[in-house]
């Protein structure tokens, strides 16, 4: 009996992509990458403003990346993704290629194509990398998942609502 063996990625898979190809490895798996829509980058724009604004007017020390950027959760070459919204607030983890390990706030915009692996492929793995706060914004349900998990909560708001940032004591953001 032949038993298919499955095709290990790892970074340098995506080193070799052709210009202009964007994909992210996932334990391994390769997981091609569709453009933005255009709600999706309207979105990821004003996130971006609203933490750089709230970082840079109150002193804070943390750095927010918006797509594509580089994060290599784990040392082991198999774990590459680029979340639409990264805050890193361990400098120490950043190089010219990206961030070393968890970010401590990821955001994921859920596009038609990234559904599943948003809400469960990533959720599993930013926990399990050591990210402390997870947002999904989801533009079709017009909804934001929270997943505090420093003190496993998840919460859920609509868009337009007020979602407090756990990461930041105070800070909050309308997501519209």
């Amino acid at each position: 009996m032949d038993v298919m063996k499955e095709e290990v990625y790892t970074v340098n898979d995506i080193y070799a992509l052709p210009d202009g190809e964007r994909a992210e490895v996932i334990d391994g798996r390769i997981y091609y990458m569709a453009p933005p829509s255009r709600s999706h980058q309207k979105i990821s724009g004003y996130l971006y403003h609203e933490i750089y604004h709230y970082i840079k007017s109150n002193g804070g020390a943390c750095e927010v990346y918006s797509a594509p950027f580089a994060v290599f959760l784990n040392e082991d070459g198999r774990n590459y993704v680029e979340p639409d919204i990264s805050v890193v607030c361990d400098l120490s983890k950043l190089d010219d290629k990206g961030c070393h390990g968890a970010p401590d706030w990821i955001i994921e915009i859920v596009s038609p194509g990234s559904r599943s692996r948003d809400y469960m492929t990533k959720l599993f793995k930013y926990r399990t990398a050591g990210v402390r706060e997870y947002w999904i914004v989801d533009p079709d349900k017009q909804m934001v998942m929270v997943y505090g998990f420093e003190k496993d909560t998840v919460e859920q708001y609509g868009f337009g609502e007020a979602v407090p940032v756990g990461i930041y004591e105070g800070a909050v953001i309308k997501v519209e």
